[in-house]
């Protein structure tokens, strides 16, 4: 049989045939596309070769582990998941195909090529859930999302997102506190501050199942303090009577301070908005909440003053309705 050229690469495997055997010695100096193109000569089986998957493996495995030059990291990056598709069923199993993905995403981000590692780490996410393994599968995603924080921002929210709900299911939540941190952080760059009150709602709930009360009352301070920067004082009056329905936020500084705040948005009173925005409660927020609640108030604080009158008027009667009807 003739030495086999591969299409698209251009290199010849060096006389390698069909007919080599499958514990063929692979030497360390062989270029790496000449071994990518030994893996698809090996990968050409018929009925008699099904014995061949190994050393497809073995030389894309090799061919992925050249040093990592210009010249040698995309024939990497593109042996690491031929590696791990053609031979986790086949030869070895999910967790060293998993490592073999997070690898070829490393590879893609030192290439620029975005789209693969957030492919390669969804994929080695998968790998790890077949081990029945959350931790792992969660920080796949969140490498991931770390790398195409500046370039993806949307996917690496996603990613982000999907990490989360991996622990959340499997009961972990406090590990994926600093997940909803970098998510949120991610929302509040793109100004999508209605979306980053929710995750930290969410950061909050999530602080509740393991009795992290200082985690979920600071999350809680932050969701409030994102809806004032938003102009949204509506959403964010509703935001704290929900919060004080939990006997945890009541008696907390996070409470006492979202309280001052409230007041002194219905009194108009910027100074003390100001004050308030600079108390040891929102100092010990996440950076990224303290920067926003440093540009208090933000909007029209006259019509929110307004605003806020007219609704205890409101009040006012609805009291005194219920009263006449009593």
């Amino acid at each position: 049989m003739l030495p086999h050229r591969v299409p698209g690469l251009g290199v010849d495997p060096g006389g390698f045939h069909m007919d080599s055997p499958p514990d063929v010695a692979l030497p360390c100096s062989s270029h790496p596309f000449k071994l990518i193109s030994l893996a698809f000569l090996f990968t050409k089986f018929s009925i008699t070769k099904m014995e061949a998957w190994p050393p497809t493996t073995r030389p894309q495995q090799q061919s992925a582990r050249q040093p990592r030059t210009p010249k040698h990291s995309r024939p990497a990056c593109i042996c690491y998941p031929m590696a791990t598709l053609r031979g986790r069923v086949n030869f070895y199993g999910p967790w060293d195909a998993a490592k073999h993905m997070e690898s070829a995403a490393a590879l893609a981000k030192d290439l620029h090529r975005w789209n693969e590692v957030s492919d390669h780490c969804r994929k080695a996410s998968e790998l790890y859930m077949e081990c029945g393994r959350s931790q792992p599968a969660s920080d796949a995603l969140a490498k991931g999302a770390s790398a195409l924080e500046d370039t993806e921002p949307d996917e690496a929210i996603r990613m982000y997102n999907d990490a989360c709900g991996i622990l959340e299911e499997d009961g972990k939540e406090q590990m994926a506190f600093d997940l909803y941190r970098s998510s949120t952080s991610i929302y509040i760059k793109l100004e999508k501050y209605m979306d980053a009150a929710i995750f930290l709602l969410r950061w909050g709930a999530a602080a509740d199942k393991c009795n992290a009360v200082n985690s979920q009352c600071k999350a809680y301070l932050s969701a409030i303090i994102v809806y004032l920067y938003a102009h949204d004082f509506k959403q964010a009056q509703k935001c704290y009577n929900d919060c004080t329905q939990i006997t945890a936020f009541l008696g907390s500084d996070q409470h006492r301070c979202a309280s001052k705040l409230f007041s002194a948005y219905r009194e108009g009173d910027v100074e003390e908005i100001q004050r308030v925005a600079q108390s040891s409660a929102v100092s010990h927020l996440d950076h990224t909440i303290i920067r926003l609640a440093r540009k208090l108030p933000t909007g029209d604080l006259e019509g929110i003053k307004a605003g806020a009158e007219e609704d205890d008027d409101i009040e006012t009667l609805d009291d005194e309705d219920l009263r006449g009807h009593g």
